[in-house]
């Protein structure tokens, strides 16, 4: 039973359709109601555990079955305003055809209670539906509010009218509660805002792809998927992949691509002052500049260096992109046992990503890049694939004009990139990607390519890294060919360089103790000058003979000789033979 407020002895019989709660954290309940009448309290028999009373029903409804006279106008006049409020409605809205359907199928007498609780009105509106027990007072108290509802829907009309380019808005029913049942649950007439940012992004998104120069297959695509995308609900997960899927395929370089120098002499001037030797390797790059400027349309080679540590295999590579003037980018292949890592992923799965080859292509945003594909020997394999099978079809210039990534399901075209492998030996290489590479051996360097490597790049990067000049420390040829016979025994240079980095670290602190021995020794002098006035004479002397026992700086620059190498490094790792 359901009081209303006081003053009144109406109230609502319902039957309990749904309990919805839980006792914890703390015990709390939603309870569904549907309402049955209107009664009135005769007699209250008691008010503890619970009331009780006696109750008289009120509005008989089975009597206004026939109605005639004014009753009957009044009715046929709710109906008609009623018919006309949802029609203004969004039919598409489930809710809202339900509810038409509803009016003609339900009794007349039963509406104005259905859309007094639809209808936006206030509390005490509503309580005063309930206190009319006659139908006629019913239908004259509701018959207002079904025309000022209406009356603001024609005024929304006709300012979304006057403004076009706003964003849709949608009048709806919006439910409070879920229920199979219409008249058990309380409905509002809302206005619903489209988030206009989304709206914005997609419509952004689409003239992206439309001003993008892709082939016709992936334009294709992603016309079907932008439609797709449009009718999609925000909230699905498939809503944020298909987005991401759209934005990769605007943000790769279909048609982008870098001019390239073509000047040889530039190109050999450069070559031969970032590496020292590699004749055979320089050479290759040249012929490929030269046949560029004779054809213009020739497709990039796959060249692969093979050789020991340390000898420059992928610095070499950073230098052709230089010289050539492409961008460059570097894939680290060592230990990789998938071959989703190559081909990427399919956007059936949770998580998809593209490829490193495509995410590769996405972030230099041109189509000819220089590819380095580091320790393409040291590729695993696994029960995920085998990468090594996968990039057959990367490095083969028959199929790479049409590679098709997982992720993005067409094809794009690799025939531009130049791609370069590194690897130390051939023996863990497959047959079938070794012969679609050209190989180039890159051999060790002999002692005086080793001391001329040294003078040229390894000395002067070490004196830089350290904050060293030349005019602090000298490393003559005799103390590097020293390193080399006697404390470094390498094909490359890698053991080299840390060796001229450990002498570096040794005269840096020689420096630091001799800068702070000077301040300590200048701060002494000026101590001794103040103290000297009351001094006897007998004892100047003795002042002065303390003062230069103060150790002086190391003289510039330290030159490291053979001593000093034993000094710094040791003694000597191998003999001279």
């Amino acid at each position: 039973m359901h009081r209303s407020p006081q003053g009144t002895r109406i109230g609502t019989a319902g039957i309990a359709v749904q309990i919805v709660g839980s006792n914890w954290p703390k015990p709390h309940y939603t309870l569904l109601i549907t309402g049955l009448c209107r009664f009135q309290i005769v007699e209250v028999l008691k008010e503890k555990p619970y009331p009780v009373a006696e109750v008289e029903q009120l509005d008989r409804l089975e009597q206004y079955t026939n109605g005639i006279g004014e009753l009957s106008e009044l009715s046929q006049q709710f109906y008609k305003y009623a018919i006309q409020l949802v029609e203004m409605l969004d039919m598409s809205v489930p809710v809202v055809a339900k509810l038409r359907n509803l009016l003609d199928r339900l009794p007349k007498e039963t509406l104005p209670d259905i859309l007094a609780s639809i209808i936006r009105t206030s509390t005490n509106e509503k309580l005063q539906i309930l206190d009319a027990v006659g139908l006629e007072e019913r239908f004259k108290k509701t018959i207002p509010l079904l025309v000022r509802q209406i009356e603001g829907l024609k005024l929304l009309q006709k300012t979304r009218k006057s403004k076009p380019n706003d964003e849709k808005r949608i009048v709806a029913i919006r439910p409070i509660r879920r229920n199979n049942q219409l008249l058990g649950r309380p409905l509002h007439l809302d206005v619903v805002e489209d988030d206009d940012d989304d709206g914005d992004d997609i419509v952004m998104l689409e003239k992206k792809i439309k001003n993008t120069n892709m082939p016709e297959q992936a334009m294709k695509v992603c016309i079907k998927e932008i439609k797709r995308l449009k009718k999609m609900p925000q909230s699905m997960p498939e809503f944020a992949l298909t987005r991401n899927y759209l934005e990769l395929m605007v943000e790769l370089p279909w048609n982008k691509s870098t001019t390239d120098r073509l000047d040889l002499h530039a190109a050999r001037i450069l070559l031969d002052s970032d590496h020292y030797a590699m004749q055979k390797l320089k050479q290759r790059v040249l012929e490929y500049l030269a046949v560029r400027q004779l054809k213009n349309n020739l497709k990039g080679p796959i060249l692969c260096f093979v050789g020991p540590p340390g000898v420059g295999k992928t610095s070499v590579g950073r230098s052709i992109a230089k010289t050539v003037g492409r961008e460059f980018y570097r894939i680290a292949l060592g230990g990789v046992c998938d071959q989703s890592d190559i081909r990427g992923h399919r956007r059936t799965y949770v998580g998809s990503m593209p490829g490193r080859i495509i995410n590769g292509l996405r972030t230099v945003a041109v189509n000819n890049p220089v590819f380095l594909l580091d320790e393409v020997d040291k590729l695993g394999k696994s029960l995920q694939g085998d990468p090594a099978a996968a990039l057959l079809e990367v490095l083969d210039p028959e199929q790479n004009h049409s590679f098709t990534d997982h992720y993005l399901n067409v094809s794009f075209d690799l025939s531009q990139v130049l791609f370069i492998a590194t690897a130390n030996t051939t023996a863990t290489i497959p047959p079938a990607l070794l012969d679609r590479m050209e190989l180039i051996q890159v051999a060790g360097y002999i002692q005086e390519e080793k001391i001329e490597i040294a003078h040229r790049h390894l000395i002067p990067k070490q004196l830089e890294l350290h904050g060293l000049t030349p005019q602090q420390i000298q490393i003559p040829k005799e103390a590097t060919e020293g390193i080399i016979s006697r404390y470094t025994r390498e094909a490359g240079v890698r053991s080299l360089e840390r060796k001229i980095g450990a002498i570096c670290r040794a005269v840096a602190v020689k420096v630091a103790e001799g800068q702070h021995k000077v301040t300590n020794s200048s701060s002494t002098h000026v101590a001794a000058k103040e103290g000297k006035e009351g001094v006897p004479e007998e004892n100047k002397s003795e002042s002065i003979t303390d003062t230069t026992d103060v150790a002086l700086p190391p003289e510039m620059p330290i030159v490291i000789d053979r001593h000093a190498l034993k000094d710094i490094l040791g003694p000597p790792i191998y003999e001279m033979e």
